[in-house]
């Protein structure tokens, strides 16, 4: 047998490799829970992310899922069960940040309709309008002008036609001519003129088509004859945009430079693609019956919502079209001033009409008048032309002008139809869509398109719970869970559509 001893000192050291091995132990046993946590907090936020909105997604493009899960009763704390669900039980969870598709007027949803656009079509789409866009602005501007213009153009009327009082009217002669005065003494009897020459500077006159925009609306003068005018409406006030909203938190990466030049294109090209307008479009998606579709959309004039936001159909596209008749005015305008032969028409016409009210010094006051007049009119057959899907010259020319100075006299009257004719080469009702597109805010044309696809869900798909401010894009939450001994692990898991 043999004696066997052990040293203090080897007692201590085989005592801290113990410890050692054990500590190496208890760590590794930490760390490993602690990964397994995190892939439990991940594989549940991807999986709650893998959940959504279908037909969000293959109709408009856009990632979300919809917080309420098709009950209408949207809670953090439904999100927040789901995670559970898929594997996160037994930890404490806190949504600590939360982006919804109506957040910052629409950023998240703006930001992935460019990036769908730009992964699909790229910026070829949009190549052949990046050098129109100061055009447009520069037509917005004298569209704006011509409405003052277009405004004081019956005020002057008026004032021709006070100044053209016949003395008889002045002196107080009855209808029957009579002055007044004495009627037994024949000379005080004046037997005036025949007036009809005055009436017919207002009815049947140069200045009917203005004084019926006036009076009814344009629509009442520009739609053509089988073309049926949209009594669809909706709410304002349960509009995404007109609502109060739900709102998110945190800070979450944004893309910059959402509202360049470029990016507005875009964007708009997408609005154009997928939502219906006055004017269908061959081949376009926004069609408002769609087979395979459980009901109609709530409105038909989607593209002229955006723009104006109006709740019907009829006031969306009268509002539209008079920003639309105001700038092919200024350019129509634009054209008589540089058409010799035109202004020698309106001229004479001038010149025949101040003789026969005696007052041949307003001649030139009222060629301007009726160049405005027949600048207007030829407006409206450019719009006619428009709705009827045909295309329309831009700039004028004397083999493109539609409207002969006498069909003039009786536009806007109910008695005629100018339909207006297609112009090779010229722009169509869907480039005007495109150019007022561009000079929209960009806030308020993100919110309106969110307004029409929540309405579109809801009526097409039967999913009257759909809301837009509960479609989630992003999220971030804190987790902490039980390790070893007590020991908590606190850790932050994010996810977001980008």
């Amino acid at each position: 047998m043999k004696k066997a001893e052990i040293t203090a000192f080897l007692s201590l050291v085989f005592i801290l490799m113990v410890s050692f091995v054990l500590g190496i132990l208890e760590v590794s046993v930490i760390h490993t829970t602690k990964n397994l946590n995190r892939l439990a907090a991940d594989r549940a936020v991807f999986s709650v992310f893998g959940e959504y909105h279908r037909q969000l997604l293959e109709d408009y493009h856009v990632f979300a899922i919809e917080g309420s899960y098709g009950t209408g009763e949207y809670s953090e704390e439904s999100l927040i069960g789901r995670m559970q669900y898929y594997g996160t039980a037994g930890m404490e969870q806190e949504i600590t940040g939360i982006q919804y598709l109506t957040d910052l007027n629409g950023q998240a949803f703006r930001e992935q309709v460019l990036q769908f656009m730009e992964e699909k079509y790229g910026l070829s789409l949009i190549r052949d309008f990046t050098g129109l866009t100061s055009r447009w602005e520069e037509q917005a501007i004298q569209g704006e002008e011509m409405e003052e213009t277009e405004g004081n153009i019956l005020d002057q009327v008026n004032d021709l036609m006070e100044s053209a009082q016949l003395p008889g009217e002045e002196s107080g002669a009855d209808p029957e001519g009579n002055t007044g005065t004495d009627s037994e003494d024949p000379g005080t009897d004046v037997i005036l003129p025949d007036s009809a020459g005055m009436e017919d500077m207002t009815e049947g006159g140069p200045f009917t088509c203005i004084e019926q925009i006036e009076k009814s609306g344009i629509l009442s003068v520009v739609m053509p004859k089988d073309m049926e005018l949209s009594g669809l409406a909706v709410e304002l006030d349960a509009q995404p945009s007109g609502r109060s909203l739900n709102a998110g938190r945190g800070t979450f990466p944004v893309r910059q430079g959402t509202n360049g030049l470029e990016e507005r294109l875009m964007f708009n090209e997408y609005v154009l693609k997928n939502f219906s307008s006055a004017v269908p479009d061959e081949g376009n998606s926004g069609s408002t019956e769609e087979s395979g579709k459980t009901g109609r959309r709530s409105l038909a004039y989607e593209a002229e919502y955006i723009l104006e936001g109006k709740s019907s159909d009829k006031e969306n596209l009268e509002s539209f079209l008079m920003k639309l008749f105001l700038v092919r005015m200024a350019l129509n305008y634009v054209y008589l001033m540089g058409d010799s032969a035109k202004q020698a028409e309106v001229t004479t016409l001038a010149v025949a009409v101040t003789t026969v009210l005696l007052i041949p010094e307003a001649a030139e006051v009222l060629k301007q008048l009726i160049l405005l007049a027949w600048a207007a009119g030829e407006s409206v057959v450019d719009i006619r032309a428009l709705l009827s899907g045909n295309r329309t010259a831009l700039t004028k020319s004397s083999d493109t002008w539609q409207l002969p100075l006498s069909s003039l006299l009786t536009l806007g009257s109910g008695t005629e139809q100018i339909d207006g004719s297609d112009v090779p080469g010229g722009i169509t009702y869907k480039d005007y869509l495109r150019m007022f597109l561009f000079l929209k805010d960009p806030d308020d044309v993100n919110m309106r398109v969110l307004d029409r696809i929540e309405g579109n869900i809801r009526s097409e798909y039967g999913m009257d719970w759909f809301r837009a401010d509960q479609c989630i894009t992003k999220m971030e939450t804190k987790n902490t869970s039980e390790i070893l001994g007590g020991i908590t692990y606190t850790f932050p898991v994010y996810f977001g559509y980008e």
